[in-house]
């Protein structure tokens, strides 16, 4: 004779509860309410950047320092390579980067400008008049022939910017950045030169 509150009776209804129940604790054990189970990949990758951390406070502090140096070395390589990723503002956007190839297509003697200021200055040490004067004419040609020069590229420079990007608001300080560029030392161009230079 079976009786309602019986044993079997019990069980049929507790089973599912029970089911239930160990389900809903093993779903807790695997992953936080709210938040998709992680893989098994990433569990793990989990466990070993946990072990990774050092307990000790002097280990905790060298290894947080390694890691911002090999930051600081992943976000140098990126900027050189022009990855936008890691670009600062300053260089970033594809107007900026067409400027660079532009100015980094040939060699101006813009970007020798340093060095042959560098050498006007030494040779204004020298007292003989006749070198004086050589130097004075060198000067004067030199920085003439450099003025020319960077007009005519910033003008060329422009008037592609505008076939391209026709709204002024897109192209502004842009022939500032390129003067700059151009100025400078080809090998301290930052982002690097993409290109190789045509002579």
């Amino acid at each position: 004779m079976t009786y309602p509150g019986g044993v079997f009776g019990r069980n049929r209804k507790q089973e599912p509860v029970a089911a239930a129940t160990a389900s809903s604790e093993r779903g807790d054990a695997q992953a936080p309410k709210g938040r998709p189970t992680p893989s098994r990949k990433e569990a793990e990758a989990q466990r070993r950047d946990a072990r990774k951390i050092p307990t000790d406070p002097k280990q905790a502090k060298r290894a947080a320092k390694d890691r911002a140096r090999s930051e600081r070395a992943t976000a140098r390589e990126g900027m050189m390579s022009g990855d936008p990723k890691y670009l600062p503002a300053r260089d970033a956007g594809p107007i900026r980067a067409y400027v660079r190839e532009y100015i980094d297509k040939r060699r101006r003697m813009s970007e020798y400008f340093v060095f042959i200021a560098l050498g006007i200055l030494l040779a204004g040490f020298l007292r003989e008049p006749g070198i004086q004067n050589v130097v004075s004419i060198f000067w004067f040609v030199a920085t003439a022939v450099i003025a020319l020069e960077l007009t005519w590229t910033l003008v060329s420079l422009n008037r592609e910017l505008k076939e391209r990007w026709p709204d002024k608001a897109d192209r502004k300080g842009t022939m500032f950045y390129g003067g700059m560029r151009a100025m400078q030392i080809r090998r301290l161009r930052v982002p690097a030169p993409a290109k190789k230079s045509k002579d």
